[in-house]
């Protein structure tokens, strides 16, 4: 199938490393690939690439070597004790391709971008960028996002994000959004992805409070039980709790959370998320959540439901089928949004279903076509 280049942003970031040390535990042999959505079945048929096909890079602002990152998660049980030692060698091989990411924007930061891009995809068929680092505040609109041709001489307005994508685009790679940052999601990219012949999806990977969301809701709609409210509290640690403690990067999380709400009851309902910081959890995040909803006669009932999970372990596999799929994309020539990736995503691109069933049908459709 040839080889599918995976370079990710945040690339040191645990989410991003507890990818790479499962695809070479998968590869050895030393676990199952539970979690892979595209290790069912239901795509055995769909001529995907391999795990063994994936080969990864990326940018990062910290410079913590890969094998020590995995060391840490290690101890934090966030990967098993005993794996580092078993994937050191391509944790190592991982990391000699991991460059600094460029400081500033603009065209330089660009420049700069499509030149490591280049780079690495010599040798490769073809390069996915995948984004997995920190949540940035929603983007500030901009004239220059409308087209292509008024962004060109004004990159400077894109957030970093925005500004990988574009760099991705111009050096024909696919790109996927798995955060709520602005990414690909302007006019003016999605021009130039379908310019370039490119795809992209996004945006933030649905792993917890809002993969339930994305089930229980239709069942609301769909047994004609009238929703009054939803409201949710998050405690979570680590890197993306300590993020979401800036209101702004907190804004983008609870808008892609409350979409999955308002396309699937067809409303928008009262309640809130709430997200609360609590260091000790470290990489482990609690989700609870408060329905009120009326039945026959108007009677009042409600559901409440608690959520616990390792978002690193939730969110690891997901970056592995979304590498694997957007490769296949990339290689069928597919351009533009990837609206039948919805099923991965709070807010996804294109115009697709918004319940996980019906998201899953039309994954499971395009894949095997």
């Amino acid at each position: 199938m040839g080889k599918i280049g995976v370079w990710l942003i945040g690339a040191r970031g645990s989410v991003a490393t507890t990818a790479v040390a499962g695809a070479a535990a998968m590869r050895a042999g030393l676990a199952a690939r539970t979690g892979c959505v595209t290790e069912l079945p239901d795509f055995a048929g769909a001529a995907l690439p391999g795990l063994g096909d994936l080969v990864f890079g990326g940018h990062d602002v910290v410079g913590t070597p890969l094998v020590k990152r995995a060391d840490q998660l290690a101890a934090a049980g966030v990967l098993p004790a005993t794996l580092p030692g078993p994937v050191t060698a391509e944790l190592e091989a991982a990391e000699s391709r991991l460059r600094p990411a460029p400081s500033g924007g603009g065209r330089p930061a660009v420049d700069r971008i499509v030149a490591d891009l280049t780079e690495f995809r010599e040798g490769l068929d073809h390069v996915v960028v995948l984004n997995v680092s920190s949540t940035e505040p929603p983007c500030a609109p901009h004239p220059a996002h409308a087209s292509l041709a008024a962004l060109e001489d004004a990159l400077e307005v894109l957030p970093p994000s925005a500004l990988y994508a574009y760099a991705a685009f111009r050096a024909g790679c696919g790109f996927v959004d798995f955060t709520p940052s602005t990414g690909a999601r302007l006019p003016a990219l999605d021009e130039l992805a379908r310019a370039a012949g490119q795809p992209y999806a996004g945006r933030d990977g649905k792993t917890g409070e809002t993969l339930l969301r994305s089930v229980l809701a239709p069942m609301f709609a769909q047994r004609a039980l009238n929703v009054l409210s939803w409201s949710g509290t998050n405690l979570l640690g680590g890197g993306d709790g300590a993020t979401l403690t800036d209101p702004g990067a907190a804004s983008s999380k609870n808008a892609s959370k409350q979409q999955v709400l308002a396309q699937n009851l067809g409303r928008e309902v009262d309640g809130e998320v709430h997200i609360d910081y609590v260091p000790a959890l470290g990489d482990w995040k609690t989700a609870w959540d408060h329905v009120l909803f009326e039945g026959f006669l108007g009677t009042r009932m409600t559901l409440q439901l608690t959520w616990q999970g390792c978002d690193s372990a939730l969110a690891a596999p997901l970056v592995l089928d979304l590498a694997r799929l957007t490769g296949k994309a990339c290689r069928d020539g597919v351009a533009g949004p990837v609206a039948e990736f919805g099923f991965f995503f709070k807010d996804p691109v294109g115009d697709g279903p918004h319940d996980l069933a019906s998201q899953y049908a039309a994954l499971r459709e395009w894949a095997n076509r």
